[in-house]
């Protein structure tokens, strides 16, 4: 029997995936998660700038979603292929099924949700960065994509409920879980 945590050697053997609503913590979960499991973080919106050279919204802006929807895949393939790690994801990557079966064949993934009055709560915090709520109620906005994505979210491995307490929470769920 090995000396390692069970969760550590879960995640030692495929990237964790969080995907979920905007506002719904995955990038900061996932940090927090990458510490506890001694695995690299990244943020796959970050990756998607870096290697655009441009922002999420400017992309949205210049080329559509579409064109943004297919380096998201591009990217989060990429990410998936190399070493195991914790991957934040946008709340649309999930949507996308060729992303979505990647994720779902060669990672574990983690559908971190929150009620929509936490997430339309925490999104009012960034107003600009989030392309989708553009000149919309936050509130209605998530209520409306969640209403279309929930159903496909829930086909991750691992479903987690954020609270509205710290992240810490969020992290010993998951934790748990993929021990």
């Amino acid at each position: 029997m090995s000396a390692v945590p069970a969760a550590r050697r879960h995640a030692a053997d495929r990237s964790v995936v969080l995907v979920g609503l905007m506002g719904v913590g995955k990038s900061t979960i996932g940090k927090r998660l990458s510490g506890r499991l001694g695995l690299p973080f990244v943020d796959s919106d970050h990756e998607i700038e870096s290697a655009a050279g441009l922002s999420i919204s400017e992309i949205f802006a210049r080329y559509g979603e579409a064109e943004f929807r297919a380096g998201e895949r591009r990217v989060i393939a990429r990410l998936i292929e190399g070493r195991p790690k914790v991957i934040a994801t946008g709340g649309g990557a999930f949507m996308n099924e060729v992303t979505r079966g990647l994720i779902l064949d060669r990672a574990t993934a983690v559908w971190l949700d929150a009620d929509i009055d936490v997430l339309a709560d925490r999104v009012r915090r960034r107003p600009g960065s989030r392309p989708l709520l553009n000149g919309r109620d936050p509130r209605e906005a998530l209520a409306d994509l969640a209403a279309i994505r929930n159903p496909i979210y829930a086909q991750a491995h691992i479903h987690i409920k954020s609270q509205p307490l710290p992240h810490s929470a969020a992290v010993e769920a998951i934790v748990k879980a993929l021990a």
